[in-house]
């Protein structure tokens, strides 16, 4: 029974590794015309692509974190900058709204310490705290009480500190750079002059241009390591170009699958047991602003189609200006 359950488990491998095709389909070689294969170096490889070229995301909650609990009172500004705006409008209301609620609860222990028109019930008590911890003071209702007015010392006190906190995150919120760099949906595996390469197209999204733009690109595997422990492993996948001096429009980074590229015989079923995915990291400095920037994404290799590339977003225009068609940026096409 047991060597009938392996030799079915053989087969099923074998028909998973047939179906998937090698990322080097396209081997570094030519026929040269001749029908003779002629195998060139990585090196040779690079030239012939760079030439080319000048004529043309596993998230955190896919994670289960064990014995680690993510606190917010210990990270508090942390949680208070990364979240959404949604949520931070939200968080921000509620918290506005149990403030006062607590101070209004406060005075309505001491009724008769805090003067006005009419009966003070909780909802004229929690205006007034409102009015009291805004520093607004309209007069209308006042504390005459000790214990009222203690009461008030301390919402004032807590109303600055409030406002000042408040102040300085939603400052912090606004004021933080980002790159607003697009990445192509998809990357593609081409093979230009019989050369095949991954690649991966970014563009700027902003008006001002993007300074001394540096990018990394690596492979990132789940691997079993040398003495048993499941591990993430990170290659590097050398660019073809990995610096870019000024990014205005749009860029098409080039990883040329040769000998020495991790990438090299490997199969998407490989990939997929590994649960492999390509990493993009950026880094550049806004014109503008004068920043840091940052931007990052990760491609499965499901969104990875072979001998494919990107259509051309970038023609000129009859009134000699340059026209970038930002509707197809996502578009590619068969070789």
């Amino acid at each position: 029974m047991r060597s009938l359950l392996r030799q079915l488990k053989e087969k099923r491998e074998a028909r998973l590794t047939a179906r998937y095709n090698k990322l080097d389909d396209a081997p570094l070689q030519n026929t040269n015309g001749t029908g003779k294969k002629v195998h060139f170096t990585t090196k040779e490889a690079i030239r012939r692509f760079r030439a080319h070229a000048l004529v043309e995301e596993k998230s955190h909650r896919d994670i289960v974190r064990v014995g680690l609990t993510d606190s917010v009172w210990t990270d508090l500004y942390h949680h208070a900058l990364t979240i959404s705006w949604p949520s931070f409008a939200a968080l921000s209301v509620v918290f506005y709204f149990l403030v006062n609620l607590f101070f209004a609860l406060l005075y309505l222990i001491v009724p008769m310490q805090v003067t006005g028109t009419g009966q003070h019930g909780l909802l004229s008590l929690f205006f007034f705290s409102v009015q009291t911890l805004s520093t607004v003071g309209y007069g209308g209702m006042v504390p005459v009480g000790t214990t009222a007015n203690v009461i008030v010392s301390f919402e004032v006190l807590a109303g600055m500190m409030i406002n000042a906190l408040a102040t300085g995150v939603v400052f912090a919120r606004f004021a933080r750079p980002r790159a607003r760099i697009m990445f192509s949906n998809k990357a593609v595996i081409s093979s230009e002059n019989g050369v095949p390469a991954l690649c991966i197209r970014i563009a700027n999204m902003r008006l001002s241009v993007i300074l001394s733009v540096d990018v990394e690109v690596a492979l990132s595997r789940l691997v079993m390591s040398e003495n048993g422990h499941l591990v993430r492993q990170f290659d590097q996948l050398l660019l073809v170009q990995s610096h870019v001096p000024v990014l205005r429009f749009a860029f098409v980074m080039a990883h040329v699958i040769g000998p020495e590229s991790p990438l090299y015989g490997k199969s998407m079923a490989e990939l997929d047991k590994e649960t492999a995915e390509i990493v993009v990291t950026v880094t550049g400095t806004d014109e503008a602003l004068g920043q840091t920037v940052f931007a990052r994404t990760a491609y499965r290799f499901d969104l990875v189609h072979h001998n494919h590339r990107f259509v051309d977003i970038v023609a000129p225009r009859p009134d000699g200006r340059i026209a970038v068609d930002y509707t197809r940026f996502h578009d590619i096409e068969k070789h």
